[in-house]
């Protein structure tokens, strides 16, 4: 069992390597829709940070707004393009705006895909689980459209 474990171990890390050749070194994104915000992310390799403005909407109609920060891995890369399509899953710090959630403390996880469409050009697909103190569990689908610049 434990020598099953250690070669599972070591499989993650020496392909985590090798990925990470593939991601470029830096990546500055626009991101103009809610996955991860509104905002900006830098990425350094396979890790990124974002911060900016996260609209969701919980029940149909109804918007609630959130100042979002957070971290983001990117796995599995593929295809030949500059920056490669990939895999992700985050963790985000959310600050309530409106409604329920006004002036609240919340606590994103993420996870999805980002496919480079053409040059800097991407989509995101995925799903957040957003936690916070006194409301249920919400669990959301996070698309998005970014442009991203590689230096």
């Amino acid at each position: 069992m434990q020598k099953n474990l250690l070669l599972a171990l070591l499989l993650v890390i020496s392909s985590a390597a090798i990925a990470q050749d593939k991601f470029p070194k830096n990546t500055i994104s626009i991101n103009a829709f809610r996955n991860p915000s509104i905002g900006l992310e830098y990425q350094r390799k396979q890790i990124s940070i974002h911060a900016g403005y996260y609209p969701t909407n919980f029940e149909s109609g109804v918007t609630t707004e959130f100042l979002k920060a957070g971290v983001t891995y990117w796995f599995l890369p593929f295809g030949n393009k500059e920056i490669p399509s990939s895999f992700y899953g985050g963790l985000s710090y959310l600050r309530g705006m409106t409604r329920d959630y006004k002036d609240k403390n919340a606590l994103g996880i993420e996870a999805g895909f980002r496919w480079y469409v053409w040059k800097g050009l991407n989509l995101r697909i995925g799903v957040i689980a957003l936690a916070s103190e006194g409301q249920n569990l919400k669990i959301n689908p996070t698309p998005s459209i970014s442009y991203s610049i590689k230096f």
